[in-house]
């Protein structure tokens, strides 16, 4: 059962690869182990440099030539875009947030590198297999569908917290996606970024930034991060899937981050902006149907547990919408990119809320400083949602 709460111009799907049982190497045949550490040595590469997180990642300064993107057989002549040619037009509302990545408190990467967190054999050894290791399986998406109008890209600003995982598999998020095709064909593209807290992918209980993306429905393209080739990045300053600190406090000071993703009109790549500050982009190549245009918007928070049933995994803060600004987990100043490259606050919003007892949603129109909103989340499993 995947639980999910979301306020949309879209339609929505997600999660949760098939799980291992240790992050050891006991028991685990030989055969194995020679898959795992192929599959390291080419994905893993080499650095100019390397930093050792206090959180016990280890962020690989790369060159920016040498990045896994360039390993896509579409993307084996393709030349770096370092920046976008058009940004979007009108007010994005971006104030800058003081969150940062928990590996800066030893260091950054030099100009020419990209920050890449390093993929460990116990990591891979988490997964059911080295083929799905940081995949989503088609097999365990639970489908929701609702249409709106359609867009080319979308910002939003969102809350950071720590939520609580009932258990190693879990999984709780919040997150964009960017959507055209479709399941029924198998073609369906999507762009997806976020914050997540993932112990299966991760080995901890951290939130931390995520990016994904397919353009088959998630059969066999796609994965977290930069786990495969694909997505392009230009800053030597972000690593995906580095731990994001500091969180917000329930009661307390409020951590935002703004994510911003377009797609650039000469081009046609989809650019990738974080809290104001370029950081890579999703070649247009590498999809089918988002290489024109997308056809839904989305937004919201996902809860995955490893078993079919209710979990007291929380989504966001653990609180419900009801408690407001500083209890329940927001995303604010909701706006879209139409086909003019011009940024407006979005209308007309749509919610899916299959399990209100358990995770619930809540949005609005305020003042200029939050545009549209939604307050969303929940404890999960409680006395009125067994």
């Amino acid at each position: 059962m995947v639980a999910l709460v979301v306020v949309a111009l879209a339609f929505l799907f997600f999660e949760g690869p098939a799980m291992a049982e240790s992050g050891t190497t006991a028991g685990v045949s030989a055969q194995r182990l020679r898959e795992v550490r192929s599959y390291l040595r080419r994905i893993n590469k080499a650095p100019v440099t390397s930093i050792q997180s206090p959180d016990g990642d280890i962020i690989d300064c790369v060159p920016i030539s040498k990045q896994p993107a360039f390993d896509h057989p579409l993307l084996k002549n393709h030349t770096i875009q370092m920046q976008p040619s058009y940004y979007p037009y009108g007010d994005s509302n971006i104030a800058p947030h003081p969150i940062t990545q928990t590996w800066h408190q030893n260091g950054k990467c030099p100009e020419n590198t990209i920050p890449i967190r390093r993929i460990k054999e116990e990591d891979v050894l988490r997964a059911s297999s080295v083929n799905w290791y940081g995949k989503k399986t088609p097999e365990d998406l639970h489908k929701f569908h609702l249409e709106a109008s359609a867009n080319s890209g979308h910002q939003i600003s969102m809350n950071l917290w720590k939520p609580m995982t009932e258990s190693t598999n879990d999984f709780s998020l919040t997150q964009l996606w960017i959507v055209a095709g479709s399941y029924s064909n198998n073609d369906l593209n999507t762009i997806e970024t976020g914050w997540q807290v993932y112990p299966y992918l991760y080995g901890d209980t951290n939130p931390r930034l995520f990016i994904y993306w397919t353009r088959d429905a998630y059969r066999t393209t796609g994965c977290y991060n930069l786990g495969c080739s694909g997505f392009v990045q230009t800053n030597n300053q972000i690593a995906m899937g580095g731990t994001l600190a500091p969180q917000s406090t329930y009661g307390g000071t409020q951590y935002e981050i703004t994510f911003l993703v377009w797609k650039d009109p000469n081009t046609h790549n989809w650019w990738m902006q974080l809290g104001g500050t370029d950081v890579g982009y999703w070649p247009s190549s590498i999809f089918t149907h988002l290489a024109n245009s997308a056809s839904y918007i989305q937004w919201g928070g996902e809860v995955a547990p490893s078993e079919n049933g209710q979990t007291s995994t929380q989504m966001g803060s653990g609180h419900f919408p009801s408690e407001g600004f500083g209890k329940a987990s927001y995303i604010r100043n909701i706006q879209t990119v139409d086909s003019s490259n011009t940024l407006s606050s979005a209308n007309g919003l749509s919610l899916i809320n299959p399990t209100p007892n358990c995770y619930n949603v809540q949005t609005g129109t305020s003042s200029s400083n939050w545009g549209t909103y939604m307050f969303y989340g929940g404890p999960g499993r409680n006395s009125n949602c067994p």
